[in-house]
Formats: structure tokens, sequence, C-alpha cells
């Protein structure tokens, strides 16, 4: 342990795998902040909480299972020229679920339903949040974990890596949350990007890689016009000019 914090090649290692793994919690951070929009704001902050906290603890279980996580990439079958392993099922299964999910909240919106149909009880909408959460969790915390096992060789270094970039996405999973909850033509990019990146992952589960840097280009692009538009908006009521 003594020999990684005086070795220039594990601190390098650290900062490139901690960049990676806050680059790939970004979709975490979206989904929490969409999902839990729709509870009242003491339950979205305890959900962001337990989401969080599930995220951490499931890289660091999936960390300490190195073994049995690289023989998920090994093939189980063959279907119409493809091999798939249980990560490539884990993948489609978990893009199909972002998939559905951003597509009904869409729905949701554009319907202006309250989601009062779905859930008796802001008891029973918690709990689904919950499991939600767990489920996203769950895909994300395996792309990201065997990402990590390629890029570097120490687990000391995976789990600091870890460990660091949830501590980032939870300091700035609440005002994402809270900007996404404010800007409604915000919460719909961000869904849009949730079928993006559910998108994705069914492509990675058919062994057809879509580099996330035009995916993460477009999400910043995007983001970054809906600033300005959200700015301008909020200009034109100060100088009380009427909204367009």
């Amino acid at each position: 342990m003594m020999h990684l914090l005086t070795s220039p090649e594990a601190w390098a290692a650290l900062l490139t795998l901690t960049s990676l793994e806050i680059v790939l919690g970004i979709d975490n951070v979206i989904f929490l902040s969409v999902i839990v929009s729709r509870i009242p704001e003491k339950q979205a902050h305890r959900a962001r909480q337990i989401g969080l906290a599930l995220a951490l603890v499931f890289r660091i279980i999936l960390l300490s299972l190195l073994v049995w996580l690289i023989g998920l990439t090994a093939p189980v079958f063959s279907f119409a020229g493809y091999d798939f392993s249980w990560r490539d099922l884990i993948l489609i299964g978990g893009g199909l679920f972002l998939i559905a999910k951003a597509t009904h909240e869409i729905h949701g919106e554009v319907e202006a339903d309250d989601g009062e149909g779905d859930e008796k009880s802001a008891g029973n909408a918690f709990f689904w949040v919950i499991v939600q959460i767990v489920i996203i969790d769950i895909v994300f915390s395996l792309d990201s974990i065997i990402t990590a096992i390629g890029m570097a060789q120490d687990i000391e270094i995976m789990i600091a890596a870890v460990v660091i970039a949830c501590l980032i996405m939870y300091i700035s999973s609440g005002p994402v949350s809270r900007f996404v909850a404010e800007h409604p033509t915000t919460k719909m990019l961000a869904l849009a990007f949730l079928v993006l990146i559910g998108v994705a992952l069914v492509a990675d589960g058919f062994q057809f890689h879509i580099p996330r840097g035009y995916i993460y280009f477009a999400i910043a692009f995007s983001a970054a016009v809906e600033f300005f538009n959200v700015l301008a908006k909020r200009n034109r009521r100060k100088a009380g000019a009427p909204s367009v």
C-alpha cells in the first residue's frame, strides 16, 4: 500500500481513472435528477443519498469480485452471429429499461400527468423510485467497474477512484436535481439524454460501441444552449419584457 503513495504511476492512474469514473457517473447523476423530481423534496434528498450510497456499495462489491466480474465478459451463447455474455445481457436490459423509463416520463411531461394514478401514496412513490435507482445503479456500476479493471491493476487505486467519483457525484447531484426540477425544459432535455444513453447501452450489448465522447459532447453542448436559454428568460423577466 505504501509503495502506491510514492509511485508517480499510481497517482497518474488514480487521476486518470477518477476522471473517467466522474464522466461515467454523469449518467447516474442525470438519471437520479430526473427520477427524484416527482417526489417531495425531503424524500428526493433522501432518495439521492440512498441512490448514491448504493452506487458506491455496488461498485466496491463488484471490485471485490474481480474474478467473477471478468467471467461476466465470457460468451454464454450465440445468436444471429453475435456472442452474448452476461455483461452484454445486463447492458441490453439496462438500456431497454432506461429507454422505457425515459419515454414514459416524457409522455407524462407532455400529457401533464402528475403520476398520481401510478403511485397510490408518497410511500409507494418513494419505494418505486428506490427500486428504479437500484436497477440502474447495477447497470452503471457494472459498466463503470469493467472500465476500471481495464485501466488499473491495483484494487486500492480502483476503490479510491470510485470513492472520489461517488463523492463528487453526491456533491453535484443536489444542485443538478434542483436545477432540473426548477426548469421543465431542462428536465425534458435530461430525459432525451437518458434515451440516448439507453440506446448506447443496448448498442454496447450488441458489441456496437458508440464512443462516449460523442454522447457527452452532445450532452455538454445541449446543456450549454439550455443554460443560455434559462439565463435569457431570467434576464427578460428582470427587465419586465414579455417572455417568448
